[in-house]
């Protein structure tokens, strides 16, 4: 079993900064990929960051970075706007102990962009 700990949403006004952690432990041979999406209430999951691809809309604004050696990722969100609030969720492909490909979500951290 796999767990991933999302930390470091709060509020902030429009204009402003966070940092989104995602710390990974548990049963795993590898983790190959780690990234966020978010969701609105009443719209689906969308993507905001893998190591390969960025939305649209956060291009520019946002980074995604790892530290392999700690399991963890990290996205950097600069020039927050209203439209970016929002429960961030963090994910994780990863080898198991049975040498299978398996998906983790974390619970969730909500972004919450001021006017």
């Amino acid at each position: 079993q796999v767990q991933l700990v999302e930390s470091g949403g709060g509020l902030v006004q429009a204009g402003g900064s966070l940092r989104l952690s995602c710390a990974a432990s548990g049963s795993f041979l590898s983790i190959n990929a780690m990234g966020w999406y978010r969701q609105i209430p009443g719209k689906q999951r969308e993507l905001v960051a893998t190591s390969t691809k960025y939305a649209d809309s956060v291009k520019g604004r946002f980074t995604l970075s790892r530290d392999n050696a700690r399991n963890t990722v990290y996205l950097q969100m600069n020039s927050l706007k209203q439209e970016d609030t929002a429960v961030y969720y963090c994910y994780a492909r990863v080898i198991d102990a049975a040498w299978r490909d398996m998906d983790y979500w974390g619970k969730g951290t909500l972004v919450t962009v001021s006017s």
